[in-house]
């Protein structure tokens, strides 16, 4: 089996991946509502909870996936998420699902250092830009389409569905890659024993500016995601407010899933954005913006038109992230990790403070968003912040 064809393998498993883990963790929050009456402000908490495990996990597996190999980290990632998962259906208490929700977000830290590392490994920087590309148009196109029916399979199936639904899609996942551990095994051992590698391209980088460029990328990254976990964690209140179905929210409020996957195939098609602070600056800033018209505005074609703004904001400043962490040094498996803890501390300050402004301004029915609005302007002149010494 080519290194080709093994990487085909690696983009199936991801693309699977983030289908299973956007319908489970993104709908948890409509499970928690329908199921004990969660609120705006405890589906908030769970996604600060889920944050905070998911950023000190991903940190510290993605250094275990560097050591103790790539296959091994995904192995046991999966097998903790399916066993979490198929103990949900069996509990009737918050307590207990709040549990599964923490252990599964444990396993998931687990696959995604891992698999951002397969599919780079090996590549010369052209062959980076081509490998994030095929990589994200994968999990976002996944991803979306997971958020996008989600809703429908809970109306249809159940609450139940919530944890079969992944768990199936799971077991796969596992069985694939004890498939691909052993065709990988013995395609090095056939490179190994009839070609020496030959030595990769260097980064043509000036390595202090495209060093700066990740310091960047690793900052502005959770503040994206401190968005996103903030709205969708919101996203059952809005979804009653507006009145929609869980049905009609998955379609409805999906959508910036969809411009997270247009900006992503723009971006892999065209590299002219790389190092250039400009496109990171104007992503950001439209980040802010649509962010508190998503969250505070009157009527649903509002709220559509600024999930469009939001998607492709958030593609550009993930995009940058992990390229960026790819193309910079060598140990991809422990920079992928990185790269998801720092996904994990948006998740935790997100919404943290929505919930806390909620909890102590509970009068001010956007205190929330603005809370929010402000951390993220904060997060603005930390990046100005950077550039200036980048530049010098």
């Amino acid at each position: 089996m080519t290194q080709r064809q093994l990487k085909s393998g690696y983009f199936v498993l991801e693309g699977l991946n983030s289908l299973s883990s956007t319908f489970y963790f993104y709908y948890f929050y409509f499970f928690m509502h329908a199921r004990f009456g969660f609120d705006n402000k405890a589906n908030l908490t769970l996604a600060a909870m889920n944050g905070l495990v998911y950023m000190f996990a991903a940190w510290w597996s993605g250094r275990f996936a560097q050591r103790a190999g790539y296959f091994t980290s995904l192995k046991l990632g999966f097998a903790i998420m399916i066993v979490a998962l198929a103990v949900g259906p069996f509990l009737n208490s918050p307590a207990g699902h709040i549990a599964v929700m923490l252990v599964s977000a444990v396993g998931l830290c687990f696959t995604w250092p891992a698999l951002e590392a397969l599919v780079c490994e090996g590549e010369t920087p052209a062959g980076l830009q081509r490998v994030v590309g095929i990589y994200n148009l994968g999990w976002a196109g996944t991803g979306a389409l997971g958020y996008f029916i989600g809703g429908k399979i809970l109306d249809r199936f159940g609450l139940q569905s919530l944890f079969l639904a992944p768990l199936g899609v799971l077991i796969i996942q596992l069985a694939l890659t004890f498939w691909l551990a052993t065709k990988a095994r013995a395609q090095r051992i056939e490179t190994t024993a009839n070609k020496t590698p030959e030595p990769l391209e260097m980064n043509p980088r000036p390595i202090a500016r495209a060093r700066g460029f990740l310091r960047m990328a690793w900052l502005a990254n959770p503040f994206a995601y401190i968005a996103i976990n903030t709205l969708v964690a919101v996203m059952p209140g809005i979804a009653e407010r507006l009145g929609l179905s869980t049905t009609a929210a998955g379609f409805c409020c999906s959508l910036w899933c969809f411009a997270r996957l247009g900006a992503f195939f723009g971006l892999w098609v065209w590299p002219g954005w790389h190092y250039k602070f400009r496109w990171m600056l104007s992503a950001y800033l439209a980040l802010i913006a649509s962010f508190v018209v998503i969250l505070t505005a009157p009527n649903l074609v509002v709220i559509v038109s600024a999930q469009l703004i939001f998607g492709i904001a958030i593609g550009l400043i993930y995009y940058s992230s992990l390229f960026y962490s790819m193309d910079v040094g060598e140990t991809k498996g422990e920079h992928g990790g990185i790269h998801e803890a720092a996904i994990g501390l948006g998740n935790f300050v997100g919404p943290a403070v929505g919930a806390g402004s909620l909890h102590f301004l509970p009068q001010y029915a956007n205190s929330g968003a603005v809370a929010v609005s402000v951390v993220l302007l904060g997060g603005l002149g930390g990046l100005l912040g950077i550039w200036r010494k980048t530049k010098t």
